[in-house]
């Protein structure tokens, strides 16, 4: 009997397919398909966060500080007269490695206290992004960003950029799949386990979680560079510790440490503000009852928690004989 073929490439495809499919299904209503386009986003922001909370066991709070160092210096190079193309690896470079030289003090501590050093390092570049204005223009923030363009197609708008917003978010999900199979991912898997016993067996801990805080660093940047002209309005409270919390709570609710469980948190809680306008004044109340909700009814979040319940059915003994019901009773 052969064994059933796994799952996951096939979902994977389907995912990319309808993620690819959408913006053409949505291209009658701008209203849906912004929304889409940002829940992309958040797609590729929470797959970049379950790599480092799910895959290595470390809560990087300051997530969307190191986004919005790379959207304000995306916006102030396109400003200078460099392209989107150019502006956007050398920001997100950029911010990256910034992320990772204010997080490298942090990379030694676990747990509880590498989470409060990160919650730390977002409060103090939020504050930066207020009291610089000469670079972010403080609280009124930056409008009017002109969306990325294509030789011989121009600015991207509509149909377009949505469809580079679903490829981005496609590729960055397939990215965290093939990499967590390989040796690398397997390191961060062993360090998240018992970082201790890792060392013992040769892991060189605090080099691998610099190369997850560096992988992650990239994953936030990017998206921040794909933030600013899509939505096209910055602000510090566009990259606060409220947006860092989001993110995590995508990955928590559709389960870390799986590839396609911040995919579903994403796609279910991102568009949740937005098709809910009037629970504005509420939304920040309602994300604290959802993580107060997910800590303790959900903690292996959606995807764990029906693979434990997969895993525990097919653990069951299989019933004794005598438990049978007869045949042709």
């Amino acid at each position: 009997m052969k064994p059933p073929r796994r799952a996951g490439p096939w979902m994977g495809m389907a995912l990319a397919a309808l993620a690819l499919g959408l913006p053409f299904a949505l291209q009658g209503n701008r209203f849906l398909a912004f929304v889409f386009g940002l829940t992309m986003i958040n797609v590729l922001w929470a797959a970049g966060m379950n790599l480092l909370y799910g895959y290595v066991g470390l809560m990087p709070l300051m997530f969307a500080g190191i986004a919005g160092i790379s959207a304000y210096g995306m916006v102030h190079l396109r400003g200078e007269g460099w392209s989107f193309w150019t502006a956007m690896p050398t920001s997100a470079l950029f911010a990256s490695a910034i992320g990772v030289l204010l997080g490298l003090p942090s990379l030694r501590l676990k747990g509880f206290y590498f989470t409060l050093c990160s919650l730390v390092i977002q409060s103090a570049l939020t504050l930066a992004f207020i009291f610089f204005p000469k670079y972010t223009n403080g609280d009124t923030g930056i409008n009017q960003i002109p969306p990325p363009s294509l030789p011989f197609v121009g600015p991207l708008t509509g149909l377009g950029h949505d469809l580079l917003l679903a490829t981005l978010a496609v590729l960055g999900v397939a990215f965290v799949a093939w990499l967590v199979p390989t040796r690398l991912g397997q390191r961060f898997i062993a360090i998240r386990e018992d970082d201790v016993l890792a060392a013992t067996l040769g892991v060189d801990v605090v080099r691998t979680r610099f190369i997850a805080f560096f992988i992650v660093s990239l994953f936030a940047a990017i998206g921040g560079c794909f933030y600013a002209p899509y939505v096209g309005f910055i602000s510090p409270r566009s990259f606060d510790v409220l947006v860092s919390l989001n993110v995590w709570l995508f990955v928590a609710f559709g389960g870390r440490g799986t590839v396609f469980g911040p995919v579903l948190g994403a796609a279910v809680l991102a568009p949740i503000p937005y098709l809910l306008q009037e629970l504005q004044a509420v939304k920040d109340i309602i994300s604290g009852v959802l993580i107060i909700v997910v800590t303790l009814a959900l903690p292996g979040g959606v995807v764990g928690e029906l693979r434990r319940r997969r895993v525990r059915r097919l653990a069951a003994p299989a019933p004794a004989a005598s438990e049978l019901p007869e045949q042709g009773a």
